[in-house]
């Protein structure tokens, strides 16, 4: 009698969630970082398809800020939101019957000539322009002072050497300029190959304003950290039932002779 031993079988984990690794708990936190990554991968791309539409440059005349076949983005705004220093996708019949990409050097009311001192003048004050291909020479681009009529904008490619832009329209009846209202789109980045966000055209800040950046950087980081959270969700359910049944075999292996 005194001799025998009783033995007792605790509940296996003394009661606590019998479920894999997290739990219950666990696979709710992994489907709700799921479903709010698709959330914001969908609306990421949704938000993307709304404000930015796509285009192929297919010249070379906006070298080296834009090589041809390189496919950008544009976000659609209206011509009036256009400033100084912008790349602009437009289409003038005028011009050609194609949408056409160049940089806005003067707006309404400017007035903008080139080249004296080597740098075009906008409003009696030179221009820096670094995006200009290294080694252009001062006096490529030379015209004569162009007042811009309200309402319109002077383009000219970065390239200059190769670039049909309003130089070549002078003699027009609009003297060279385009209307805001035919602006489409304001670059924001060459997508492909991936060339990253154009830079701020600080030159011009001195005679006014730049247009602020489009919300681009703020949609890709939308994108991107919806595709972590769900992957890290999706990833949550094997992982759990490795460690699950890991955890099973160390409880069912013998402890030992005693």
């Amino acid at each position: 009698m005194g001799g025998e031993s009783t033995t007792r079988t605790a509940p296996r984990g003394g009661g606590t969630n019998t479920g894999p690794a997290g739990g219950r708990t666990g696979q709710r936190l992994s489907g709700l970082a799921v479903a709010l990554g698709l959330v914001m991968f969908l609306g990421g791309f949704a938000w993307g398809a709304v404000l930015y539409r796509p285009y192929t440059v297919p010249t070379s005349s906006m070298t080296p800020t834009i090589d041809a076949g390189d496919r950008v983005l544009a976000q659609r705004i209206d011509g009036d939101a256009v400033r100084r220093g912008d790349v602009v996708v437009f289409k003038d019949a005028t011009w050609a019957d194609a949408p056409m990409v160049k940089r806005v050097v003067a707006v309404g009311g400017d007035t903008v000539s080139c080249c004296q001192d080597g740098r075009l003048r906008v409003n009696g004050k030179e221009i820096d322009e670094p995006y200009l291909p290294e080694g252009t020479p001062a006096e490529l681009g030379d015209f004569p002072a162009v007042t811009v009529p309200e309402g319109r904008l002077f383009l000219l490619g970065d390239e200059r050497d190769t670039s049909v832009d309003s130089t070549a329209h002078l003699t027009d009846a609009a003297g060279g300029t385009v209307s805001r209202d035919a602006v489409d789109g304001r670059v924001d980045a060459v997508v492909w190959p991936m060339g990253g966000m154009l830079e701020r055209p600080t030159g011009f800040r001195a005679i006014g304003a730049l247009s602020s950046p489009g919300p681009l950087r703020t949609i890709v980081a939308l994108v991107v950290a919806g595709a972590v959270l769900i992957f890290a969700g999706a990833a949550y359910g094997p992982l759990a039932q490795r460690i699950g049944a890991a955890r099973g075999r160390a409880r069912t292996e013998p402890a030992g002779a005693r």
